[in-house]
């Protein structure tokens, strides 16, 4: 019922009330509250009073009233069965939402038309681009695959995606662009022919000759080439479509292995299926055997799992306990210059660790900040945004880890002989390291790392990647713990509906599990108040099992990844016995680190 209200009152958001002909119109009225009250809210609680307190006769005359003709079979239900059925022929959710949908969602031909540059990776001015941007089914190919969806047949999987320009058709011969791949080269691209395109109609699939642009269909005989997403084209001069951005995290994790020893080959098989069915979720095999999943929360962790254990591995499994992922920052700049030699000891690298400034690790994930940017534009954005200085803006190496994170290598030296020889192993050397941290193997963010001087052998069988890419991996970790070592913490955004009677209970729920409130507004209309807070990801298992035995089961918590967080305490001070003390020490344990916290001295050599 309450959804049945929610979406009404959203859909008359844009829709008002004609006082005159007791019709709802776009027209503006004075009196759509009141109007929305008298004719939807007040009918809703009378009805609801009748039906649940068995008032047959008022029950009957309201539903006269409101012309709601239920079927022979539902008329002699009482109470909550007939209270749903109801709602669902007087109020269809279904139905509203596909008004709404239709009403204020553009069409293919429109969208498209300003959407194009948003979509495509390539030049605005392209062939591809053009017939993106016209809907133009007479352009060449492009479609975009955002998901696998499992067939009837075990293991092979439905490419389902959109078309957004040209034509797909079954025995169509087009290249498949898996998401690494870059034009011009070979990796991650197949040129095969489309078995059959379907049509996927709910439960029901159905074959199709061909799909023009602005339409959406499934393709068999391209789940072998990708894995997840990719783009489908004709052209040879096509660049990828755009992968897609989720608003959540893979940041809860899972380590699996079968029961039965001998069923390891099924689990890994299961392990790829689920990779390839679902987009957002992660499977990682770590260096000390454990199959990870990572989810985006508990729940899709719960469904993962259930898909993993009935549908793509079919064995019994054993699983652990819940984790969540952290990331390893610093808190100031590195106290002094970090020097790191050589395993030969003919090459020395003086580098030093600082913050990023506030909002660019954040710029870099939501892609407004890329490696692949026009420099100069970048440095423009940089330095006026986030006071870079314009020589260091020109001269970032790269990002990481994976060459997109939120980590900055910056060549800040000047006139050093040989540096371009040096600087893939320097590269390489960062990516391992951003990918794992020194504190407890977890990914660095928002770390920049600034190599200030370098001394390198003349011979440069001397400066190879062996000598040069450890010893780099060496001086970042010394510059990290030389510059206040923190976690951070992946935080949800909870949005709570409820009741104005259960708000209280709410609060003290989100004190318990370090929630913090920071908006709390009544839905125009109805009695139901929205309650959204940050909630850290480590405190959200159970959450929802709690909320509703606090709140009678009146509240309703919908969490998304929100952001990173710092958490207070240092994690190097075993004195303070600290929250990120101990997650540093449990996280090393569980992944079989050597004990004990890491040591500078390791890392850092002597002049």
């Amino acid at each position: 019922m309450v959804m049945g209200m929610m979406i009404f009152s959203r859909l008359w958001g844009e829709h008002f009330f004609n006082k005159k002909t007791k019709k709802w119109s776009t027209a503006k009225s004075q009196d759509n509250e009141r109007a929305f009250n008298t004719y939807i809210l007040d009918p809703i609680f009378k009805l609801f009073d009748a039906i649940m307190n068995f008032k047959k006769d008022e029950t009957q005359k309201l539903l006269e009233t409101l012309k709601i003709k239920l079927a022979v079979d539902d008329r002699d239900k009482e109470g909550k069965p007939l209270l749903k059925v109801v709602m669902r022929t007087w109020l269809p959710a279904g139905d509203t939402l596909f008004h709404m949908i239709t009403v204020h969602l553009p069409s293919p031909v429109v969208a498209q038309r300003y959407r194009a540059e948003m979509l495509y990776e390539g030049p605005s001015d392209d062939v591809c681009c053009s017939g993106i941007k016209n809907c133009d089914a007479e352009a060449p190919l492009m479609m975009y695959i955002s998901k696998m969806v499992p067939t009837s047949d075990k293991g092979r999987f439905y490419a389902f995606g959109r078309v957004f320009s040209g034509k797909v058709g079954s025995g169509q011969k087009v290249r498949i662009m898996g998401p690494n791949y870059v034009p011009g080269k070979k990796e991650d691209l197949f040129e095969k022919s489309i078995q059959r395109s379907i049509l996927m109609m709910g439960r029901f699939v159905e074959a199709i000759e061909d799909v023009p642009a602005g339409n959406i269909c499934g393709l068999v005989g391209v789940d072998q080439y990708l894995v997840k997403t990719g783009t489908i084209t004709t052209s040879k001069e096509a660049h990828n479509m755009k992968v897609m951005k989720f608003s959540v995290s893979p940041v809860v994790r899972v380590a699996v292995e079968p029961k039965n020893p001998s069923d390891l080959p099924k689990l890994v098989e299961g392990l790829k299926r689920l990779s390839k069915s679902d987009p957002m979720v992660q499977c990682i095999i770590e260096e000390s055997g454990e199959h990870i999943i990572a989810g985006a929360g508990e729940l899709h962790l719960e469904i993962c799992l259930k898909d993993l254990e009935e549908d793509h591995a079919c064995v019994p499994l054993k699983k652990s306990d819940p984790v969540v992922s952290y990331r390893e920052t610093v808190g100031s700049e590195s106290t002094e210059l970090c020097l790191s030699k050589s395993p030969n000891k003919h090459n020395r690298l003086y580098m030093k660790a600082q913050p990023m400034p506030e909002g660019l690790a954040d710029a870099i994930e939501d892609g407004k900040v890329t490696p692949r940017d026009d420099p100069k534009a970048r440095k423009t954005l940089l330095c006026d945004k986030f006071e870079f200085d314009a020589t260091d803006a020109m001269k970032i190496w790269t990002f990481g880890p994976e060459s997109t994170g939120a980590n900055l290598l910056i060549d800040v030296t000047k006139g050093v002989q040989y540096l371009n020889e040096i600087k893939d192993s320097c590269v390489a050397g960062f990516q391992w390291a951003t990918k794992e941290g020194v504190l407890c193997d977890e990914n660095m963010r928002a770390v920049r790392f600034n190599l200030h001087d370098v001394t390198l052998h003349a011979d440069a069988i001397h400066r190879g990647g062996g000598q040069i890419i450890p010893t780099t991996r060496r001086v970042l970790y010394a510059c990290v713990l030389t510059a206040e070592p923190r976690l951070q913490e992946p935080v949800y955004l909870c949005e709570i509906q409820c009741p104005e009677a259960a708000v209280g209970g709410i609060y003290g729920v989100l004190n318990r599990r370090r929630g913090v409130v920071f908006e709390e507004q009544q839905v125009i209309g109805t009695p139901m108040f929205v309650v959204k807070a940050h909630l850290p990801v480590n405190e959200s298992f159970g959450f929802t099992a709690d909320l509703r035995s606090n709140t009678g089961g009146q509240a309703f918590p919908q969490c998304v990844f929100d952001h990173w967080q710092e958490m207070p305490g240092n994690p190097m001070d075993p004195e303070s016995n600290s929250k990120p003390y101990n997650i540093v020490v449990d996280t090393r344990k569980r992944k079989g680190l050597k004990e004990g916290l890491p040591d500078v001295t390791n890392y850092l050599d002597k002049l």
